[in-house]
């Protein structure tokens, strides 16, 4: 009996898995050039597939780029909340794992706490694929590292530069060294720095600055997100404290000369960037967002076997 993939991190796939999924990716996307958004792939290799996508934490780049994903797969996508659903009146995450395996081909879920996650993944006999978690954000990353690539950028030996939150995007971005052998740093305030197993788990390939300076200098890419994450209060020590690692023009400057930035957006402009950079000419923001789809895609395939 093949055992099913789920792709709960970066590492679930590794970093063969990563890289025949993001050539995929290039591929299909090319492929599809000048089509209307709605039509089918010539191939349609996911037609007759239903993926069941589970929110808990609201959404638009994640919710439209899977819906698209699938219909561009030849595929249908099942939209749930929690509001509208029985997992919001108490039903377990293992009861609901077990009755939407049997009504789709695989589930999305984009929660809080990343032991949810894994409780659906332990109890569904379809693939589950992690939309967002405190922990981690992979499809997020699969689409930055397809956005480097495009730009030209080779991935192993270059060099990344987080600024600000030690957050679950970060925690992704780390993993993603790791497997593909690029560096880390990552600039942040003092008591706001990514979780210990992440950084050990990463080795040489990541390490903290409090200078943000230092930390863009030589840098390839440079990374940022919102300060206050989605449910926490809009705390002023927090965004005090994150201040003096807001993305500006100064600090692109210390970067390479043709140095790219990163977000995942939503963004707030003038908070963790100021709005010369994020719409200046060295953003890849908007590219980024849409890779979004063409990276899910692949993982998609990836997780049905298609691929790698």
């Amino acid at each position: 009996m093949t055992q099913t993939r789920h792709f709960l991190d970066l590492s679930s796939a590794g970093a063969d898995g990563i890289a025949a999924m993001l050539a995929d990716a290039l591929d299909r996307k090319q492929a599809r050039a000048g089509f209307p958004k709605g039509r089918a792939d010539a191939d349609a290799p996911l037609a007759g597939y239903t993926l069941a996508m589970v929110f808990e934490k609201s959404s638009t780049r994640t919710r439209v780029s899977f819906d698209m994903a699938m219909r561009q797969l030849g595929g249908t996508a099942v939209i749930l909340d929690s509001a509208t659903t029985q997992l919001g009146r108490g039903e377990t995450v293992a009861d609901t794992a077990r009755v939407l395996s049997g009504y789709c081909d695989a589930i999305m879920v984009r929660t809080d706490d990343h032991a949810k996650l894994a409780e659906m993944a332990a109890y569904a006999s379809v693939p589950v694929i992690n939309g967002l978690t405190d922990n981690s954000h992979p499809c997020q990353i699969m689409a930055d590292l397809l956005t480097v690539i495009e730009a030209g950028q080779a991935l192993p030996g270059s060099k990344w530069a987080w600024l600000g939150d030690g957050n679950n995007v970060l925690h992704s971005i780390i993993e993603a060294g790791a497997l593909m052998h690029f560096d880390v740093v990552a600039a942040c305030p003092e008591g706001f720095d990514p979780a210990p197993e992440v950084l050990e788990a990463a080795g040489a390939r990541a390490r903290i600055s409090r200078d943000p300076i230092e930390a863009v200098t030589g840098a390839d890419v440079i990374v940022t997100d919102t300060w206050i994450s989605m449910g926490q209060a809009h705390a002023e020590a927090k965004l005090a404290a994150m201040a003096p690692f807001q993305v500006t023009e100064a600090l692109m400057a210390a970067a390479k000369p043709d140095a790219k930035f990163l977000h995942c957006l939503p963004a707030h402009r003038g908070e963790e960037v100021v709005p010369a950079v994020i719409d200046g000419p060295q953003s890849l923001i908007w590219p980024e967002a849409e890779n979004r789809l063409h990276a899910q895609k692949s993982v998609l395939r990836w997780c049905f076997g298609q691929i790698g």
